[in-house]
């Protein structure tokens, strides 16, 4: 029986090569950490570069150059340089992307407030480059048919996958959010053709997320996967795969405060989909819960 192949992702589009960069990089060996950050903090130098120049700069390989370019989502090295004429160019005309410092432990609130809103802003600029739409629709025309859809996060993943949920139920969806991992494998054996299986991992190797969706996978499932590692073990298991962004990972910031703002920018797109294309159903029932929690808000209400 012939296996089915997902085909490949498209180059990441060049205003999502910095980001791109900030994702990958600690996973990267040290040579190729520097010909990303090269090619990253100067794109307009590096795009006139042969391989061989890129390589002598970073006092790299030519090899560690193509395997650098490939890992950041390009096929090659020529369609690295492409991407960075683009981006050189986007810079020039003013679009370059803003670099703030990391949040430092004597920083006045004025201080953190800004460097909050900066790395936030740039989080969601940066996950709204790379992601791709077509794989986006494909997730929303799943969701928007779905008999039931089952998501599974750990820890702050889990909260957004129950943001999720709740914004799925207002619509007349029927979905649940799964923290405990035994009981998300254990309701994913359920899973059958017809229904959705969507993961939320940032790191894209969480096994308590990768068991319940392989389970829903190999019982028909379609699964999704919302994850900031798209080349992690998750995307074994994943039909459709929605890449997010973060912010730099510091000390007062740790990758899951990070990893949440682009995982709610992604939920909150697919949420407006599935709305979308069920409107007919999704107004009214949207409207019905309004309705049924209206009295819970009145000014009467609230003086009791």
């Amino acid at each position: 029986m012939a296996v089915e192949t997902r085909p490949a992702p498209a180059p990441p589009a060049p205003a999502a090569l910095a980001a791109k960069v900030r994702t990958l990089a600690p996973t990267m060996t040290r040579s190729m950490q520097r010909v990303a950050e090269t090619v990253a903090s100067d794109p307009a130098g590096c795009a006139a570069l042969t391989v061989t120049g890129l390589a002598e700069r970073t006092g790299t390989s030519e090899a560690t150059v193509v395997r650098t370019s490939r890992l950041l989502g390009y096929p090659g090295y020529r369609d690295l340089r492409l991407a960075l004429a683009a981006l050189a160019a986007q810079q020039a005309a003013g679009g370059a992307p803003a670099v703030t410092a990391d949040i430092a432990v004597d920083d006045s609130l004025v201080d953190v407030v800004a460097k909050l809103a900066q790395e936030e802003q740039q989080c969601l600029a940066d996950t709204a480059a790379a992601l791709d739409v077509t794989q986006l629709e494909a997730a929303v025309t799943a969701l928007s048919g779905a008999r039931r859809i089952d998501v599974y996060g750990i820890g702050a993943s889990n909260l957004v996958g129950q943001d999720l949920v709740q914004k799925l139920l207002r619509i007349g969806l029927i979905a649940h959010a799964h923290a405990d991992p035994h009981l998300a494998v254990t309701n994913a054996v359920q899973m059958r053709t017809g229904d959705v299986a969507l993961a939320i991992t940032h790191s894209g190797r969480t096994t308590d997320v990768i068991e319940p969706l392989r389970v829903a996978f190999d019982h028909g499932a379609t699964t999704i996967a919302i994850t900031g590692r798209p080349d992690g073990e998750i995307a074994a298991y994943a039909d459709h795969i929605l890449t997010t962004s973060t912010a730099r990972e510091s000390e007062l910031r740790p990758a899951a405060m990070s990893s949440r703002t682009s995982q709610l920018l992604v939920v909150d797109c697919l949420f407006i989909g599935v709305a979308q294309r069920t409107y007919e159903t999704a107004a009214p029932a949207l409207s019905a819960s309004y309705e049924a929690l209206a009295h819970r808000h009145s000014p009467r209400n609230n003086q009791r």
